[in-house]
């Protein structure tokens, strides 16, 4: 007799389990003073960091995304860098005392948090939800993507162990082992959970948005490079081949067009030329375009993290051996348009203004298309400019002469080093952030007092009031205050 197991219902009963668990063991996390946190997250980023080029090689083959060497660089930025970054941080207890003027900061854990990893940076993206969740005093429970849970699981079940061993509660950090969407949804709805925290998960985020809890996302990103007149043409042409081909484009922070300043034009596209990047033709551009997005809506999952050589095979384009970047010159942006969305692969549009003002609208087109657009990067000298791309777009950040994708996580610029890149309003996240454990806390604010109401208004006085006569049925008053009254209890017994 064959026995029928459903996975939906493991799954959601799996869900249900971990969510109670985890909300009794961050009773007791709560308590724990950020010296003991602190302790925690150290020796877990320690130990998980020794495997850090075996989880690399893991999450690759796996996934077959990307290339494992640049995972390995992301795996040790966050065992390496952000372990630093977290040291010395104040996330709970009083993280803030003014006795000037007598208020305080109380740093709050939120509680559960149900954190969702991609299959883009499943390593990188876990270590550091698990590093800051437990830095800030709550508990996670983690749904791993169905593509890299046996990477995610073998992350976990290391960083489980060690945080144990060092005092975390048992049930604090825990992740599905049977992964099924009900399963996922279970988690998210579940009233032990606090907050969601999803990453690279996009078909999640309209779920997620209904369970009526706070959701921090980091997702979509169709982010525009400009390259202005007065920028450094090659370094510039560097930084954006550098970030878009580091691990074969799966960032969601890296470029995804490139909007050219019109007297600059014919040299930006020399330069990409000298460096690897394939300008192709009409109508390999379209043989391309429907080979990443079949349907015209959604892209193919299976064409993400790949060689632009390989895509260029794929789509039965001949470039050469030294090709790196594959470019798309065009006009217009539009939803049909699929040089004008996100594309996790080699591969940028190439747009052509003629100042930064229109460079500016189109920027804003390239960012509201899919209303996801975390990032925008600007190359340029002229200060006035920079700020106003700063001041007009509808972006969560803008880096300013640097790699995207290394300049948001926090590489090459003093933001938080971060996997989450919050997507702001624009793209329905409850953040603009890099996030960090100061967005899975909240701050209760303490405020002694320091004077009385009289010091600021004077004596109390009622000599304005109508007065209410001690005999019974009648009022006293001004005859203004009586006649206004009157109308007034006219009007009520009118809707009666």
């Amino acid at each position: 007799m064959n026995t029928i197991i459903d996975n939906d219902l493991l799954s959601m009963q799996e869900a249900r389990i971990l969510a109670e668990n985890a909300r009794e063991a961050q009773k007791i996390l709560a308590a724990f003073p950020q010296e003991k946190l602190d302790e925690i997250v150290d020796h877990m980023a320690e130990e998980v960091g020794k495997y850090a080029k075996e989880l690399a090689v893991m999450s690759s083959d796996e996934t077959d995304y990307g290339v494992w060497q640049d995972k390995y660089i992301k795996n040790r930025f966050v065992c390496e860098y952000l372990r630093g970054k977290l040291r010395g941080m104040r996330c709970v207890g009083i993280i803030n005392e003014d006795k000037a003027i007598h208020t305080m900061d109380v740093g709050v854990p939120v509680g559960v948090i149900a954190a969702l990893c991609p299959a883009t940076s499943p390593v990188s993206t876990t270590i550091y939800k698990a590093l800051i969740s437990v830095k800030s005093g709550n508990a996670v429970v983690f749904s791993p993507h169905p593509r890299a849970k046996n990477t995610i699981g073998r992350v976990l079940d290391i960083l489980i162990a060690t945080a144990e061993r060092y005092g975390l509660p048992t049930g604090a950090m825990s992740y599905l082992h049977t992964v099924t969407r009900s399963g996922t949804l279970e988690l998210m709805n579940h009233n032990a959970v606090s907050m969601i925290l999803i990453t690279g998960v996009p078909d999640m985020l309209d779920v997620a948005g209904k369970c009526g809890k706070p959701v921090l996302y980091g997702g979509a990103g169709n982010g525009p490079v400009f390259i202005e007149r007065t920028a450094n043409i090659h370094q510039a042409v560097q930084d954006i081949i550098q970030s878009k081909t580091f691990d074969n484009g799966v960032s969601t922070a890296a470029e995804q067009s490139i909007v050219v300043d019109g007297p600059i034009a014919n040299e930006v596209k020399r330069e990409l030329q000298n460096n690897g990047a394939y300008f192709m033709s009409e109508a390999e551009s379209e043989r391309l375009g429907k080979l990443l997005f079949p349907d015209g809506k959604q892209s193919d999952g299976e064409m993400a993290g790949k060689t632009a050589k390989y895509l260029a095979k794929c789509a039965g384009i001949s470039v050469p051996e030294d090709t790196v970047l594959l470019v798309s010159e065009q006009r217009f942006v539009s939803d049909t348009n699929p040089y004008s969305r996100e594309k996790l692969c080699p591969v940028l549009a190439y747009y052509i203004e003629d100042d930064w003002m229109h460079a500016c609208e189109k920027c804003i087109e390239l960012l509201l298309n899919e209303r996801r657009g975390h990032t925008l990067v600007i190359h340029s000298n002229d200060e006035e400019v920079i700020r106003q791309f700063a001041l007009k777009k509808p972006v969560a950040r803008v880096l300013v002469n640097t790699p995207a994708t290394f300049g948001g996580m926090g590489i090459t610029t003093n933001l938080f080093p971060a996997m989450t890149l919050g997507s702001g309003s624009a793209g329905r996240g409850a953040t603009s952030d890099n996030v960090s454990p100061m967005n899975l806390v909240y701050i209760r604010k303490v405020g002694y007092g320091v004077r009385k109401v009289e010091d600021l208004f004077g004596p109390r006085t009622t000599e304005c009031a109508p007065a209410v006569s001690k005999t019974k049925g009648t009022i006293t008053g001004s005859n203004e205050e009586l006649l206004m009254l009157k109308e007034l209890l006219g009007k009520v017994f009118e809707n009666r």
